[in-house]
């Protein structure tokens, strides 16, 4: 179980630190973000072994890979054999009647331009960032093996699917993550899609590790969510439902002081302890905060600390679904 041991980008995938870097910090989706904290953030995880990153052509539409490109450039070969790179296509903005496009011509196109802001040759990991349902599943996977032929990718998968779908997959060719929203306040993996990655040897990419603030000593206030976008059409970010999700996370930060570590390092550390094929990709423009959220690689909890989590933040516990209408569309629902 969790220490600081390395976990597996997928079966027989590269050996990466259990804990990750979500990019999306990288861009201006929490406000606005600026480079040179991006590039010290990235400077301190190769100071502290942390070695996968994870974006997405969408995110600033493009700021995140490029702020990546842009450190890569300035560090040189020694920070691009460094890290392990995942990035994502198929969500497309530049279309009302299509905003997921998964058509083998777009996403080659996609792809080719995240590597030229990433400044790599290949993509270590490319997601299918959502599923297009206008294009076969076996069409989709087939222009992903193509990009792995090419050599433009080395493995692939696929962000926010059903337990059914991951399977489905599987039967084409070797899906080597899933990537889902997957935190103690957001518990919809363990319905399925912890156990089918598992078997097949997949890894789980969990993004939001800390309930996007809410499992932090300093949860978001409504004044600061105002000046988010997202959070701030979220049901779990309006009122009265913030106020609750405030309040119902008071003990759980009382219990990581009483256990010598932030909130934050101690839900990560409860996600590390699920499963050794769960890989926690928090995002930050901190490095305060980075060395609080990798922190929790060195935690062991006991089985008491987990029933302690458990008993505070039982499944269920957050008020308030974890997306709005909007922002649930092209997520796969499967319960």
């Amino acid at each position: 179980m969790p220490g600081i041991s390395p976990r597996s980008l997928g079966r027989n995938g590269p050996q990466v630190h259990p804990i990750g870097i979500g990019a999306m910090s990288f861009s201006n989706f929490y406000g606005p973000a600026i480079e040179e904290q991006s590039h010290a953030v990235l400077s301190a995880a190769i100071d502290h072994g942390v070695n996968h990153l994870d974006t997405a052509n969408i995110y600033g539409m493009g700021q995140s890979e490029e702020a990546i490109g842009s450190f890569l450039k300035k560090q040189g070969a020694r920070a691009q054999d460094f890290f392990t790179i995942a990035s994502k296509g198929g969500i497309d903005r530049t279309s009302d009647e299509r905003p997921f496009n998964n058509t083998r011509d777009y996403l080659k196109a996609e792809l080719d331009q995240s590597l030229r802001r990433l400044g790599v040759e290949a993509i270590d990991l490319y997601y299918i960032h959502r599923r297009d349902p206008d294009v076969p599943l076996a069409e989709t996977v087939g222009t992903l093996t193509e990009m792995m032929t090419a050599g433009k990718i080395k493995s692939f998968g696929f962000s926010e699917i059903a337990p059914t779908t991951i399977n489905e997959i599987a039967r084409l060719a070797p899906v080597a993550a899933v990537q889902s929203e997957y935190s103690l306040s957001t518990r919809g993996p363990e319905l399925g899609v912890v156990q089918a990655t598992k078997k097949l040897g997949a890894a789980m990419v969990a993004f939001s590790p800390v309930g996007r603030g809410l499992l932090t000593d300093k949860p978001h206030t409504a004044d600061v969510i105002k000046d988010m976008p997202f959070l701030a059409v979220n049901p779990r970010f309006i009122d009265p439902c913030l106020s609750a999700n405030i309040k119902a996370t008071k003990a759980f930060r009382e219990l990581a002081a009483d256990l010598g570590m932030a909130a934050s390092t101690l839900a990560v550390a409860w996600l590390l302890h699920q499963d050794d094929h769960i890989l926690p990709i928090p995002g930050t423009r901190s490095v305060t905060h980075f060395k609080e959220l990798i922190a929790a690689a060195e935690v062991k909890l006991t089985a008491d600390d987990m029933a302690a989590i458990n008993a505070i933040l039982p499944p269920g516990w957050a008020h308030g679904d974890r997306y709005s209408a909007g922002q649930w569309n092209g997520v796969e629902r499967y319960c």
